[in-house]
């Protein structure tokens, strides 16, 4: 059994989605080339994780719209305001998601639909750099595929 494990920062410009799926492609095929298991973790409680759709950029523009409403920026709404109006929502938003994926992987490949992409989401409106931590557990080899 094979383990790698890496530190990866990720620059963002704001809020929004930044697809991530080049960054962990690298990852794998650099440690593995068999079937294994990929963890991802965000080392942030204003940010998350996702898969989602790569294809329609109007899909990433809608979960904006929608979490803007569900956990909006309002003065006095939030006990929590020490560090911005957008904080306590950016609280609520990773709250909701994903602080942490877990992707098959085949081949040395991480096993995505066709119209999968891997996003760290910002939630926060101004830019930060993220943490995010990849944990690749793999087998030696594969064995051949059944004919």
């Amino acid at each position: 059994m094979l383990q790698a494990i890496e530190t990866v920062a990720i620059d963002t410009i704001g809020r929004g989605l930044v697809e991530i799926t080049d960054v962990v492609r690298r990852f794998v095929a650099a440690h593995c080339h068999a079937t294994g298991l990929l963890t991802l973790w965000c080392r942030h409680t204003s940010a998350s994780l996702l898969v989602q759709e790569n294809a329609d950029p109007d899909v990433r523009a809608d979960l904006e719209t929608f979490f803007s409403r569900l956990a909006p920026e309002a003065p006095g709404r939030y006990l929590h305001q020490e560090e911005g109006p957008d904080d306590m929502p950016a609280h609520i938003r990773a709250a909701l998601t994903q602080s942490q994926l877990s992707i098959p992987v085949e081949r040395g490949q991480p096993v995505l639909g066709t119209w999968q992409g891997i996003y760290l989401w910002e939630h926060r409106n101004v830019p930060h750099r993220r943490e995010l931590v990849l944990h690749l557990i793999a087998c030696g080899r594969d064995a051949p595929s059944p004919r």
